[in-house]
């Protein structure tokens, strides 16, 4: 009796003492409904990506996924973005939780053939890592709307645009769940980290990256 009632107490002791899980805070814009604190969701869209094909938000049903806006042109920060979104997607690839969302802002100029040699280059498997092309407004108002980005045309910019250098990380409820500067390998890192935090939250004891 004494035995078990001193596995009791030391069970209780050191659940008491485990610390409680880490949870990654939720960015945007919040509503209150009762009791329900509700938060804003990625709005509907719908662009084509490098193999042509029709990506929607119902692509990353229950996925997580990391997502920026860039343009093939781009003589500033996209170069050094993407190389440091491959780090996180070779980390992460073959986790069938977890995508990659590349929007590009030029439309105009980055042309489905264009998507598929970058990518083609790039190295990356096209049903993991999508860079999606569409309707220059569309892109734009998802960017500012939905992912509290900046995205838009001026002439006076390097490139011709400017945007945000920023990676969003998506949950399975679109929401928002951490930004990082995308040319910052610091942040980059830190990016690796929280996406096993989101993965301990939404998919329990598949916190890794295998």
């Amino acid at each position: 009796m004494k035995k078990s009632l001193f596995i009791v107490i030391t069970f209780f002791l050191l659940s008491g003492c485990t610390e409680p899980a880490k949870k990654l805070p939720v960015f945007g814009t919040t509503t209150i409904e009762g009791k329900d604190t509700l938060y804003s969701t990625i709005h509907p869209f719908s662009f084509i990506n490098q193999d042509g094909l029709r990506i929607t938000e119902e692509t990353f049903n229950n996925k997580i996924y990391i997502t920026d806006f860039i343009f093939l042109s781009c003589p500033t920060i996209c170069p050094i973005m993407t190389q440091q979104l491959k780090r996180v997607y070779d980390v992460y690839h073959s986790n069938p939780h977890i995508y990659f969302l590349s929007h590009s802002i030029d439309p105009a100029n980055d042309s489905i053939p264009r998507l598929k040699a970058y990518t083609d280059d790039l190295g990356i498997d096209n049903s993991k890592w999508f860079f999606v092309t569409g309707n220059k407004d569309s892109i734009f108002s998802i960017a500012n709307e939905s992912y509290f980005a900046t995205a838009f045309a001026d002439s006076t910019a390097p490139g011709g645009f400017i945007h945000s250098g920023a990676f969003l990380l998506i949950d399975t409820d679109r929401h928002i769940r951490g930004a990082y500067d995308g040319t910052n390998p610091k942040e980059t890192d830190r990016l690796i980290e929280d996406i096993k935090i989101l993965l301990a939250e939404k998919f329990p004891g598949e916190g890794k990256n295998k």
